[in-house]
């Protein structure tokens, strides 16, 4: 059940800061979200790396179809720099993007034994300069292979619902991340974001956000706005079947 909508005033008073609020938010994800994990299936940080490669512009759910048989026939980084371009596609085709994707993972792994003894790395610097690597990426893998809070990872879903909630006012995913850095405890950078990802799959969607329904609503800066136009909206889908 949702729970009822209570306006908030964009004029916060000067006492709540941007901090109070990332906090409460952070309180309540916590408790709507309490078994938030990283969903990819993995044994080792190469097939973490490996996986959150697969995993842009496809859901968990594909690439933990596709990893098994690759990690199979693959299942370190020197398998895996060896492999054939042709072998890899053929096993990640349904991951989408799937040459570029194969390319990476094979210059990687490459890159992997050749500079650092077939160990993934475990400093962001070193792993940004991985092929298809970015701070994401690298974030995943350091929080969940090596448990090192680096950074907070930001996907498109981080993206929107921070800029909804108010917690930032910039577009790009670097500048995103500094934001919520400075006002997020670092223990939880990476587990901030799996649980920010869950509510806007099931809540804050991109088209037609349930804010009526949202625990966080009280605490968003955008829900006011974004409720009042749904409710515009219903209106004129009332009146509309009315005439008809």
């Amino acid at each position: 059940m949702g729970t009822k909508f209570i306006p908030v005033s964009t004029n916060r008073k000067k006492s709540s800061t941007k901090k109070q609020q990332a906090l409460s938010i952070l309180v309540r994800l916590k408790r709507l979200y309490p078994d938030a994990t990283c969903s990819l299936i993995y044994s080792t940080p190469l097939q973490l790396l490996v996986a959150t490669i697969l995993s842009a512009q496809c859901t968990d759910e594909r690439v933990n179809k596709v990893t098994p048989e690759l990690f199979r026939q693959f299942p370190d980084a020197e398998s895996l720099g060896n492999a054939s371009i042709e072998e890899l596609e053929s096993l990640v085709r349904s991951t989408g993007f799937y040459r570029n994707k194969s390319k990476n993972i094979k210059a990687a792994c490459q890159m992997i034994v050749s500079e650092f003894g077939g160990q993934v790395p475990q400093r962001m610097e070193e792993l940004l300069r991985l092929p298809g690597v970015a701070r994401k990426t690298a974030n995943v893998v350091l929080a969940h292979g090596f448990g090192i809070n680096a950074g907070v990872t930001v996907d498109t879903h981080v993206s929107r619902l921070s800029q909804r909630l108010g917690l930032t006012d910039c577009q790009d995913p670097v500048r995103i991340e500094r934001d919520l850095m400075k006002l997020l405890p670092q223990p939880d950078w990476e587990n901030w974001s799996i649980r920010l990802i869950d509510h806007g799959r099931a809540v804050c969607r991109a088209r037609n956000p349930a804010c009526g329904q949202c625990q966080l609503a009280d605490l968003c800066a955008s829900a006011p706005k974004i409720y009042g136009q749904n409710l515009q909206n219903e209106n004129i889908d009332i009146i509309s079947s009315a005439i008809r």
